[in-house]
């Protein structure tokens, strides 16, 4: 493993598999990337794929550990709070944090992969080859049987190791699990919402149409709009809605004044500024919300999951694109140690990481229910208010879970989720009993939120939660 003349095969050259690419050849290592889809460089496949992501401290860690942090953040437009909309159009700005340095960006999914795709064939030790799709992995050989798209051959590909970073269908989960040849535990839930890719185009003088620099949500309890900022001026915005239940719904919005009535009671605003919602909203496919959680991610020193083929989340935390590429910083870590094979870098780095790629997928279920409802509650914005003002006055003595996840990246996300859930429930509690108020003094709002918090995280170390 000390030889980095060794050949490694990537599966895929998506956000995690082209950084992966980019590390691995600054390492040395002789890289091949096969890649399904057209270079995206060249040819437009967004295809109802979410066109930006919410980019944060997490991701920013394997920016710069590859060298290109300068060049991301002239992609990033900053997002500094959730913008709330209600029925009647008016809006509440809830900071993301109570510290104005953290904030998290909008960054166009192509634009970045197209960067790290530059920044990967740099090396002479990378070779990406496109329009190759995996068919499947011989994870007992270290082979792969991928098909040429347009010559329709296929060919097989052999390594000294195979990471596959071909998202949630992948190719080599597919084979671990037909293949019965070990133990492999596999799943795969969906919610019962789906979602759809809708716009807000520029003013025709190309600045925005509304507020730039936030995640601008509306909550409806069942479901929600929500929308980002792109560089051109344009927001993408996304529908989360139930594929069958409530009185509008995916299943039954099949006329264009079905949809407009639907807009127009629950959505007026964005309405307003999307005289192009009719067009998108049949254009463009509904696509399904789902989490896979798998294990082992690894067969022997062979073959590796990475990224979304190992810990597929749902998008409400933001912080899946941010999950894959500290992925490729843990895994870097790991390398470090120098360990004697691959079998032994792949069980330490799962070992270090699969706790936290757990907890993120349950947080990001969390944050869909609270972003769709809870936002808009009265309690929970007292709770949020209360801890803006403790992040401002005490910005090293507390952070709310959301910056724990969000901002914190030298913490993983399973002792981010763990404080931060026994900090919600201490707030909300003491709200709920009138213990503290946000017109209380903040030094002892937090001398109590601190005390209730550490008597919470006892009780669950006790209940084995640790």
């Amino acid at each position: 493993m000390s030889n980095k003349k060794q050949n490694i095969l990537i599966i895929g050259a998506g956000l995690c598999g082209s950084l992966l690419a980019l590390r691995l050849g600054q390492r040395g290592y002789n890289v091949n990337v096969y890649e399904m889809r057209p270079d995206l460089r060249t040819t437009d496949i967004s295809a109802g794929r979410s066109i930006n992501l919410a980019f944060s401290d997490r991701g920013n860690k394997a920016m710069k550990l590859v060298g290109i942090e300068d060049k991301v953040k002239e992609l990033c437009i900053p997002m500094n709070g959730r913008m709330i909309h209600d029925k009647e159009g008016n809006t509440f700005l809830s900071n993301y944090s109570g510290r104005d340095y953290e904030y998290i960006n909008s960054i166009s999914r192509g634009e970045l992969n197209g960067l790290l795709l530059d920044e990967a064939e740099k090396h002479d030790n990378v070779s990406i080859h496109f329009n190759k799709k995996c068919n499947s992995v011989d994870f007992e050989n270290t082979t792969a049987t991928f098909q040429d798209y347009n010559s329709k051959e296929e060919f097989i590909e052999d390594a000294d190791c195979i990471i596959a970073t071909d998202g949630a269908g992948s190719a080599l989960r597919k084979s671990y699990y037909l293949g019965k040849k070990f133990l492999f535990s596999f799943s795969q839930d969906y919610l019962s919402h789906g979602y759809k890719e809708l716009t807000f185009l520029p003013k025709e003088d190309g600045s925005y149409k509304t507020y730039k620099n936030a995640l601008h949500i509306w909550p409806r309890s069942s479901f929600m709009l929500i929308a980002l900022p792109n560089l051109d001026g344009s927001f993408t915005v996304t529908l989360f809605l139930s594929y069958s239940e409530g009185e509008y719904n995916f299943n039954n919005l099949t006329t264009p004044e079905l949809v407009t009535e639907f807009f127009q009671k629950e959505f007026p605003d964005a309405l307003e500024i999307m005289p192009n919602l009719v067009d998108d909203f049949f254009e463009n496919p509904t696509a399904a919300l789902g989490t896979v959680k798998c294990s082992p991610w690894h067969y022997k020193g062979n073959t590796l999951l990475m990224g979304d083929s190992a810990h597929a989340i749902v998008p409400f935390y933001g912080q899946g694109m941010n999950a894959s590429f500290e992925d490729v910083v843990e895994f870097d870590k790991v390398l470090d140690l120098n360990l004697n094979h691959w079998e032994a870098t792949f069980e330490a780095y799962e070992k270090n990481r699969k706790k936290d790629t757990d907890a993120i997928a349950d947080l990001a279920i969390d944050n869909f229910h609270e972003m769709k409802g809870h936002v808009a509650n009265p309690i929970f914005q007292e709770k949020r208010k209360i801890e803006m003002a403790l992040e401002k006055e005490f910005p090293s003595a507390y952070s709310s879970k959301y910056s724990l996840v969000t901002f914190n990246e030298n913490i993983g996300y399973r002792q981010a989720m763990l404080r931060g859930r026994a900090q919600d429930k201490a707030i909300l509690n003491m709200l709920t009993d009138k213990i503290i108020s946000s017109e209380d003094n903040l030094k002892d709002i937090l001398e109590k939120v601190k005390v209730e918090t550490e008597a919470i995280l006892e009780d669950d170390r006790i209940a084995g939660l640790h």
